[in-house]
């Protein structure tokens, strides 16, 4: 079993992830976590989210969203889910130019998200 140390988990805590809230859902397991981390920068639903926003994609900015919202719900990663959970909201209202406008918000919380996995600063 993969011990995380404590710079870790602080490190993706500084990055928006409950890292504790995220264990309960792996049943304990660390390595499973990091595997799972691991597999969230893979994930494409960022990318096609930038990419429906850009080319106002109405239907795939919210199908992206959604399901990146999804993911990081399930991971703990709280600071991104609640803006995803604020822009999907957006987005099923109608109200594209507050979703579009939420993406810098998204972008940096996906960032730091992103650079806490990698063990970035």
């Amino acid at each position: 079993m993969i011990e995380m140390d404590a710079a870790r988990k602080a490190r993706l805590q500084a990055g928006g992830i409950e890292v504790d809230s995220a264990l309960e859902r792996m049943m304990g397991s660390e390595a499973l976590l990091e595997r799972f981390l691991t597999k969230f920068l893979a994930d494409p639903n960022y990318d096609r989210l930038c990419r429906a926003v850009a080319d106002r994609d109405e239907a795939a900015a919210l199908t992206a969203a959604h399901t990146l919202k999804g993911v990081c719900g399930n991971l703990s990663m709280t600071a991104l889910f609640e803006t995803l959970t604020a822009q999907v909201a957006e987005f099923r209202a109608g109200d594209w130019a507050a979703a579009a406008g939420r993406m810098p918000a998204v972008t940096r919380a996906y960032g730091e998200a992103v650079r806490a996995i990698r063990g970035e600063d």
